[in-house]
């Protein structure tokens, strides 16, 4: 008998294989590649996607080496804050050279999605030149490119609007068609003559230069899309115009996404009514709707799971959600003005959504207001929060009717909701709140925090606490060495750890990278200066030790 056999996880080859191919949750499949050298290998080849939350935590050429047969690669490159421009520009992240690598070990590579990645338009000639049966390119608050490249990001370079003439003719398999970033025109005749000949098209978002009727001649052209953004939301149309285009969206069977409606006016909103009863997602976050508005949407839409609207809508038109949405899973409320303290929503508007939502778990909430009492409330209506990302825009802002910190308010999420594992906190807050966050947020994996906390001691609570925690994020906080040291025994399993505007030192840092040789210790400094002061800390554990391309204002200690 095969010796191997005896052992109580053998199995044979062709079982391990078919068995892997089933598993499709990466964190599932590193736990499986640890029980043997027999799972280990199975894993190995019967991969066909990768993801890479942080380029610089392995190395293109290790990935390769790992797994032979990959057809998508997910890659992340500079840290969330390049979202708020606290990344230089020029910090890293270049794609090339995982491209030059992956042309090599995968030239059948299928997918590729990108994400915070540095982009040349070279880069994407590379990748049209060596991967043949390429299929899916996804770029998401990438830079470094233009239209040249035929892909619309947020934030590229717009060269003009003839891009799309360039699509090769026999183009028939394109299933998703984003380039709702882009400010300029493009070419009508263009974009309807790839939508007519693109049967599988099931995506489609264009700009706020696609006017009504436009739009009603390419949803005509692509009635089997599943996702719908909108262009603009404004045009003056006669009457049979608009029962024309109110009849287009009704043979959009299929629908479950709408986004877009730049510059909406009421008037054209019952277009959309006869696809509002299938709706699970609708985006709203560049439509300056008001509480009337998004009523007359609301009352049709009973299936909503996500909904992304403007503080815009207020209160009263929160207040529609909680009556109109029960099955809501997933609010993000984003501010339009975070200047202008007379717009917004407050704790009234949160408590009337978490009433009438019991399945909310997913909160990005903007406010100019809140207090404890509030949170508390929302807290004991929803208790399955996952994700709880509130933020009062006005830095240290405490309990407006008590004046007292916001301690109490995420002392009762976490005591509340066991489940949570993204924590955002603001307002005014002690180190009693994160006492509490360390006391109970023992299934926490991402945490941000700005302008909150009063010594060392409310990190120290956090990264002693919080057994999970994958991502910290913190900036224009108290913070200093001793609050950075506590993290030691949580760094090796973490992710990164980001600290910006705090009171750690590179002293504070030198020693950090001293104690634990596998992280990558980078020290930003904004201004070259040599004071002593670490402007910008980036923790980042790696198997591929320090990066090559790093800029002369990026020290790796």
């Amino acid at each position: 008998m095969d010796p191997d056999l005896t052992k109580p996880w053998a199995l044979p080859e062709e079982f391990l294989k078919r068995t892997f191919a089933l598993i499709n949750s990466d964190k599932d499949r590193n736990s499986a590649s640890l029980v043997c050298k027999d799972w280990y290998n199975a894993e190995r080849f019967s991969r066909r996607h990768v993801s890479i939350r942080n380029c610089y935590s392995v190395s293109p050429e290790i990935v390769a080496a790992r797994f032979p047969g990959i057809r998508s690669v997910t890659l992340k490159g500079k840290p969330r804050f390049s979202d708020f421009n606290l990344v230089p520009e020029d910090w890293g992240a270049d794609v090339q050279s995982w491209l030059s690598v992956f042309a090599a070990a995968y030239p059948f590579l299928e997918e590729l999605r990108l994400k915070r990645m540095a982009v040349s338009d070279e880069s994407l000639e590379y990748l049209a030149m060596n991967f043949h049966g390429f299929k899916a390119l996804s770029l998401l608050s990438c830079d470094g490119f233009s239209t040249i490249g035929l892909e619309a990001i947020n934030g590229i370079d717009d060269l003009g609007g003839d891009w799309l003439s360039y699509v090769p003719e026999n183009l028939t398999s394109l299933e998703v068609l984003n380039f709702a970033a882009l400010d300029s025109e493009v070419s009508f005749d263009a974009l309807e003559s790839l939508v007519s000949r693109c049967k599988s098209l099931r995506v489609l978002k264009v700009n706020r230069k696609i006017s009504l009727d436009q739009l009603r001649r390419l949803i005509e052209l692509a009635p089997k899309l599943t996702e719908l953004g909108t262009g603009s939301f404004a045009e003056d149309l006669v009457s049979s115009s608009v029962t024309e285009l109110e009849s287009a969206f009704s043979k959009c069977r299929d629908l479950h996404t709408l986004s877009g409606f730049w510059d909406v006016t009421l008037l054209y909103l019952p277009v959309i009514f006869p696809v509002c009863g299938n709706l699970t997602f609708l985006n709203l976050s560049y439509a300056t709707l008001g509480a009337i508005e998004l009523e007359c949407i609301l009352t049709r839409c009973k299936s909503l799971r996500r909904l992304w609207v403007l503080d815009t809508v207020g209160d009263e038109g929160l207040e529609m959600v909680g009556s109109c949405c029960p099955l809501l899973e997933e609010l993000r409320v984003f501010p339009a003005d975070p200047f202008n303290q007379e717009l917004g929503v407050t704790e009234s508007g949160f408590l009337s959504v978490s009433n009438g939502c019991p399945n909310l778990h997913y909160v990005l909430y903007f406010c100019q207001r809140m207090t404890n009492a509030a949170v508390a409330t929302v807290a004991q209506n929803c208790p399955n929060f996952t994700h709880f990302r509130l933020c009062i825009m006005s830095p240290g802002e405490p309990d407006y009717l008590t004046n007292e910190p916001m301690d109490e308010a995420f002392g009762a999420i976490v005591k509340t909701c066991p489940n949570l594992r993204r924590l955002s906190v603001s307002g005014r807050l002690t180190d009693l709140a994160f006492e509490y966050i360390g006391n109970h947020a023992k299934n926490l994996e991402t945490f941000s925090v700005a302008f909150a906390g009063t010594s060392d001691l409310g990190m120290e609570y956090v990264m002693r606490g919080c057994p999970k925690l994958r991502r910290v994020e913190i900036r224009d906080c108290p913070f200093g060495d001793n609050a950075l040291l506590s993290g030691l025994a949580q760094y090796e399993s973490m992710r990164s750890l980001w600290m910006s505007a705090c009171n750690v030192t590179t002293d504070g840092c030198k020693k950090l990278a001293d104690e634990m040789p596998r992280l990558n210790v980078e020290v930003i400094k904004d201004d070259g200066g040599e004071d002593g002061s670490a402007d910008k800390v980036y923790i980042y554990r790696t198997v591929a030790g320090p990066r090559t391309d790093a800029p002369p204002f990026v020290v790796t200690l």
